[in-house]
């Protein structure tokens, strides 16, 4: 499998973030990870990006044991925050650049113009990051996760910020990266694009799979209805 997780357990103070999650996608898929504010979404993908440091259980990125191998599975994974955090005082190319260098990118203009006209935001890369809007933000961030040509790309809500183009492009996006044999793990509140784009769902409920399955298996009301008794979970 491209991302194994096996018991996953996170707690932060008196907050249990995630509980015993079980949750795997094979390469060329995409798993969609739904789930209210608060259910753990976005804690689990810095887990699997080796971010957050989990309580128990175990992470395997690309057969890399996150526990053994943390380094090798960051440099094969491409992470998108929920905030863009890229540098306001730099342009879009000048913080592609920077971390196309910590990324050891090579030929990195070429590339960095590659992933910009991918995503439609070459006419804004020598902007200064302070004065794009929050779409053209989320674009210059997902440029940046691709810098490396990931082997597992993670996405956490990036819908967050996009119009209507912008939903296209993600929408294509998702589905070149899974056709060219990567895998991705997005988090949304969108059902109906998770359902659509996704080989996987599963969501979240405090913390816990309250349901996971292939899409193809799952039905809109089975999501919803485990959506609407998300906070009625058995601790």
């Amino acid at each position: 499998m491209a991302v194994a997780v096996s018991g996953l357990s996170k707690t932060f103070g008196t907050t249990r973030a995630l509980v015993d999650v079980h949750l795997s996608v094979g390469w060329g898929e995409t798993l969609a990870v739904l789930g209210h504010n608060g259910a753990g979404k976005s804690t689990l993908l810095r887990v699997i990006a080796s971010l957050v440091r989990p309580d128990a259980g175990t992470v395997a990125v690309g057969g890399f044991e996150r526990a053994k191998d943390a380094a090798a599975a960051r440099s094969i994974v491409g992470y998108v925050a929920h905030q863009p955090l890229l540098y306001d005082d730099l342009t879009a190319a000048e913080n592609l650049a920077f971390f196309a260098r910590l990324y050891g990118v090579r030929d990195a203009r070429a590339r960095i113009a590659e992933v910009l006209d991918d995503l439609g935001a070459s006419a804004w890369a020598d902007r200064r990051v302070r004065g794009l809007s929050n779409g053209m933000q989320k674009r210059v961030a997902i440029a940046r996760a691709l810098l490396h040509r990931p082997s597992v790309l993670l996405l956490d809500e990036p819908e967050t910020g996009l119009d209507v183009d912008g939903l296209a492009m993600l929408d294509r996006l998702v589905r070149t990266v899974t056709d060219g044999g990567a895998a991705v793990v997005m988090t949304t509140h969108g059902m109906e694009r998770g359902l659509s784009l996704a080989d996987r769902i599963a969501v979240l409920a405090e913390g816990r799979v309250a349901l996971s399955g292939r899409t193809a298996e799952v039905t809109p009301a089975d999501v919803r209805a485990m959506l609407t008794r998300q906070y009625q979970v058995a601790p």
